[in-house]
Order: structure tokens, then sequence, then C-alpha cells
């Protein structure tokens, strides 16, 4: 039966420096990179090994996926890499350190710029700093300037459904390397998670979720693969 496995990555450093990250490229933590060979041995040790992988197009997801793939021992299955999967856009936040954040606007506005589902932060204006214009790999996208949960999804899901979905209808054995709110995304949809519910849900770094799937992709059970 289909099996999908869902990886956030491993710590980066700015998850370290406690700032809001979003599309901006920050590699991963030495934590990180010892989370992401963990979740690997723990896929190897367990016999649940991907044959299909998907990340985004962000350093510290395609680290994430290679070094656990590496220990796993299957460097060598089909990957594809795409800017759907990228985590949220936090616009003017990007770069800024939340606890800073949170003593200038206060703590409300900040928890609602981070948990509401559906208002974005602030803009990310053009020419700043963490402007992502010039990036190569966005050469071809109207990148957005910020983004709430809601809009994430709304890109998210329809990727999940072209791309995922049919692999995951072969029988395949999906891993998706990604970010917190991309893969929170994917969790609201397959465990059918309301709005409000969705927000209070943690995804820890380079810790696997395994969904066993039945021949419709409805989800039958979502663990903890380190709980099994």
């Amino acid at each position: 039966m289909p099996r999908l496995i869902l990886v956030r990555h491993g710590q980066s450093q700015w998850n370290l420096e406690n700032r809001f990250t979003g599309w901006w490229d920050v590699d991963l933590t030495e934590k990180g990179e010892g989370e992401a060979r963990a979740a690997g041995a723990l896929l190897k040790e367990k016999g649940i090994l991907p044959t299909v992988a998907f990340t985004s197009v962000q350093t510290r997801a395609i680290r994430t996926l290679h070094l656990a793939l590496e220990t796993a021992g299957r460097v060598w299955i089909p990957e594809y890499k795409d800017w759907h999967l990228n985590e949220r856009h936090y616009g003017g936040l990007t770069g800024l350190d939340k606890a800073e954040t949170a003593a200038k606007h206060g703590d409300e506005q900040v928890k609602i710029w981070r948990r509401s589902f559906d208002v974005p932060p602030p803009v990310l204006e053009d020419g700043s700093e963490f402007d992502l214009k010039q990036d190569a790999r966005y050469a071809r996208i109207d990148i957005p300037s910020t983004e709430s949960l809601k809009l994430t999804i709304e890109r998210v899901l329809p990727y999940y459904e072209s791309a995922i979905a049919p692999e995951l209808a072969k029988g395949e054995t999906v891993i998706v390397a990604a970010h917190g709110n991309s893969l929170r995304a994917l969790v609201k949809h397959l465990s059918n998670i309301s709005d409000a519910d969705i927000l209070n849900l943690e995804i820890p770094t380079g810790q696997p979720i395994v969904y066993e799937l039945d021949d419709n992709l409805n989800a039958l059970e979502r663990y903890y693969l380190s709980e099994r």
C-alpha cells in the first residue's frame, strides 16, 4: 500500500538564532545535519525505505533529504525539487529576531502574524536585503511578497495532487523533505484538520512522520517513526 514519509528539515542556522526565515536560503547547523542523518538511520532501522523523493528548492531541506538518504542507503532514488514545497514566505519579517519583533510590535501582533490562518505578515519591500528577485532558482516565477498559512496551502496542495499523489497511487514509498508550514499543509489535508487546529500543530525538525494510505490515498494511520 502507498506510504508517505514527511520530514521537516533539521535545525537551520536561523532556527538556532530564532529568526524568521521563510524563503531566505539558510543552511543546516551541525545539529541539523545530525538530525537529518538520524532520520535516515531510523528509516533504515525500521525498514521503511523511500523509493521516490520530493523536496523544496531551499538548501536546508535539500541537504536534509540528501543526508537522510545517504544514511539510509537510498541516494539513488528519483528526486524532484520544486518551489511549491518551500517554506511559507514571511514577508517583511524575514531575517528579524522573533523576540525583538515581539518587543517592538507586541506579542499579540506577532502571534497573529505567525499563527493566524489567513492574515499574512507585512510585505517584503522591493530591493530589501532579502529580496529574491535576483535568485536564479526563482527566475521564472512570480515570487510572493508575503504569505499566510492559507496562501501556503493554496500552492502546496495543487503540487501534491499533480506530482506527489500520482507516485503514491503507483504504490511508491514517497519521502517529502520540506518545511514546517509546507508540511502543515499536507498534514492538514491528509488528516482533515480544521483551519483553527492546524495552527497549533508543531512539526519537530528531523522527525519522520509516516502516513499509511489506502489505495484511494486516504490516511489510515499517521505516526512518528521514532514511536514505532
